[in-house]
């Protein structure tokens, strides 16, 4: 008797907690948007954020730098016998402005390779700066004889960047994977600078 008693009282307590829980599932909508309200803040729309740029129709962003422009430059250099470049040499942006670039690349061979590319900055100071959302040297790629790809690159520079930096290069190198790692690639831009250097020693 005592047990079945012991039972119906937990079994009481079990219903009476799924009750209030059920209540506070209905009732966390309307609480949310009281808070809402009184705070001005809509917590789920964090999440809804994207980078600078990314949805031309909206309201404009504060976070794009559009009192100057940086001369972003692009370079691709080959260690072996394929095809790599640029889709386009250059372009002007805005710090702060979400901006997407194209790679092209062929495997000119007539056997498959896995390869991969190695970036670099030039000056050294814009690469803490030069924020890349999407990019194809993040992973190894396998062409098949013949194969070409276009990759993009998706970057943000950061308005923090210095005002005295008025063009970056992004310089890649892209070699097979399996072979000898090359060292990070030069820009021209770095190239003639310690040329420059190396003379005024």
């Amino acid at each position: 008797m005592n047990l079945r008693s012991e039972n119906l009282r937990v079994a009481s307590k079990l219903l009476v907690v799924a009750v209030i829980m059920l209540a506070f599932g209905y009732a966390l909508g309307p609480l949310y948007n009281a808070i809402c309200k009184m705070t001005g803040i809509n917590v789920l729309a964090f999440g809804e954020r994207t980078f600078p740029g990314t949805r031309p129709d909206t309201a404009t962003n504060s976070q794009i730098d559009k009192t100057r422009f940086i001369t972003v430059e692009f370079d691709a250099n080959s260690r072996g016998p394929w095809d790599f470049k640029p889709a386009q040499r250059a372009l002007q942006v805005h710090p702060g402005e979400l901006t997407t670039v194209m790679y092209e690349f062929q495997n000119i061979q007539n056997r498959r390779m896995t390869a991969q590319a190695i970036p670099s900055y030039a000056p050294m100071q814009a690469a803490a700066h030069f924020n890349k959302l999407e990019c194809f040297c993040f992973n190894q790629y396998t062409l098949a004889p013949g194969e070409k790809k276009s990759w993009p690159v998706v970057f943000v520079i950061d308005p923090k960047l210095s005002r005295d930096v008025k063009t970056i290069t992004l310089s890649y190198t892209f070699f097979e994977v399996g072979g000898p790692v090359p060292p990070a690639p030069q820009s021209t831009a770095a190239v003639t600078q310690n040329a420059a250097s190396r003379i005024g020693s």
